[in-house]
């Protein structure tokens, strides 16, 4: 089969909640058997639509899968193989909080087909865990990562995070080392944002965080540190062993199809993008009761040429690798240094970009404020881009 897909599952889950986190999930066990069931539905009801497709990436995140117990894991899995062609090499990445894992659970699922974990440690310093409110020490996690060795993974990521309460630039290096100390696969560092609707949007005001350049010097010691110990950045984000890349997430980057299931969760599907509402009660219903009509359907819409040649810029810029302004010409007929000339110019003279021969990258420094970048590029005259796309303008 030529036709290839990811898929994402979503468990929206948690022990209790972060107070950072602005992703859909709840506390509530007792409703873990009757959701597992309605995803294996929803799966049931793409399965004969999807057969022409092969799943060669599989996400399973949240919220925090491993909160299920070992039984619907395993229920979920099984659903997953039984309804989607997946491939024998696919890569299968599970979610998971340190205070949740063991390695009699992980043996198990590595038996079941799980090949990828992916463990949020945030931070090395217990005051800072317990500022992000998280449910685990850092002896913890180091021992749930121990876990999965002894469970025989051998593609780890790491999560870590810097900007957050009560961080230093020391306390921030001593992470660093420890996530190096143990020598993941993967690694990815994000930055603290306030989400609006969290606890810590409601106590902004009283959070002791680190001030932009401290943030930044942060970043710039996260790829100093991690591209010296034979990591490759391949993402703003994301650093990896060569060939330890996560293939799952490259889909999205790459505008490649993915599938995403249960509320909250986002597809890009027949050049159609579509999510379901953040409404697990709504959703259960959906998929339980066939002769009732509900609308779980939070967007749908088709990609427009304009919205097409923005997210390719946008998600090409994130990786790397940056964008291939000969690659941009085939793809959408358009000259990309004739559009954005006047922004490349003052990005590369400021070292937030660099151009090697037909291709356009971020430096670190531009990588650490690409939100603002991208966002001047793509608002910059958006007319001229539909005007060329309705063929009233030739660039």
């Amino acid at each position: 089969m030529e036709n290839k897909l990811g898929l994402y599952i979503h468990i929206p889950f948690c022990s209790s909640k972060c107070a950072y986190c602005d992703f859909y999930s709840i506390t509530e066990p007792k409703k873990h058997q009757r959701y597992i069931d309605s995803l294996i539905l929803h799966m049931e009801d793409y399965s004969e639509t999807l057969d022409n497709y092969d799943i060669d990436s599989v996400f399973i995140g949240g919220g925090t899968p491993t909160v299920l117990s070992k039984k619907l894991m395993i229920t979920l899995l099984d659903g997953i193989f039984n309804n989607f062609n997946i491939t024998k090499d696919a890569e299968i990445t599970l979610e998971a909080n340190p205070a949740t894992i063991d390695t009699g659970i992980l043996k198990r699922y590595r038996s079941e087909g799980i090949n990828r974990l992916s463990i949020g440690m945030q931070s090395s310093c217990d005051n800072e865990l317990k500022a992000l409110t998280r449910i685990h020490t850092f002896d913890e996690f180091e021992e749930s990562f121990r876990a999965a060795r002894k469970a025989k993974f051998d593609n780890i990521n790491i999560d870590l995070m810097y900007g957050i309460p009560e961080q230093t630039t020391a306390s921030f290096k001593m992470s660093l080392d420890a996530v190096c100390d143990l020598q993941p696969e993967h690694v990815s560092v994000y930055g603290l944002k306030i989400e609006d609707n969290t606890p810590f949007a409601e106590k902004i005001e009283t959070l002791v965080l680190p001030d932009e350049d401290e943030e930044y010097a942060m970043y710039e010691m996260a790829v100093n540190t991690l591209t010296q110990q034979d990591y490759v950045q391949y993402e703003i984000s994301n650093f990896a062993r060569p060939g330890f890349e996560c293939r799952h997430n490259l889909k999205y980057w790459n505008c490649k199809e993915y599938l995403g299931l249960g509320p909250a969760a986002h597809s890009y599907l027949n050049d159609c993008r579509f999510s379901f509402r953040r409404d697990m009660d709504l959703y259960m219903e959906a998929m339980e009761k066939i002769d009732t009509e509900y609308d779980i359907l939070d967007e749908c819409y088709n990609i427009t040429p304009k919205e097409r040649v923005g997210e390719y810029i946008m998600l090409q810029l994130r990786l790397n690798q940056g964008l291939d302004t000969e690659r941009f010409r085939e793809l959408f007929n358009l000259n990309f240094e004739r559009i954005y000339g006047k922004y490349l110019k003052i990005y590369v003279e400021n070292d937030f970009m660099k151009k090697d021969k037909s291709t356009y990258s971020f430096t670190t420094k531009g990588r650490y404020v690409s939100n603002y970048i991208l966002s001047a590029m793509l608002d910059f005259d958006s007319n001229i881009i539909s005007n060329i796309v309705n063929g009233t303008d030739k660039s």
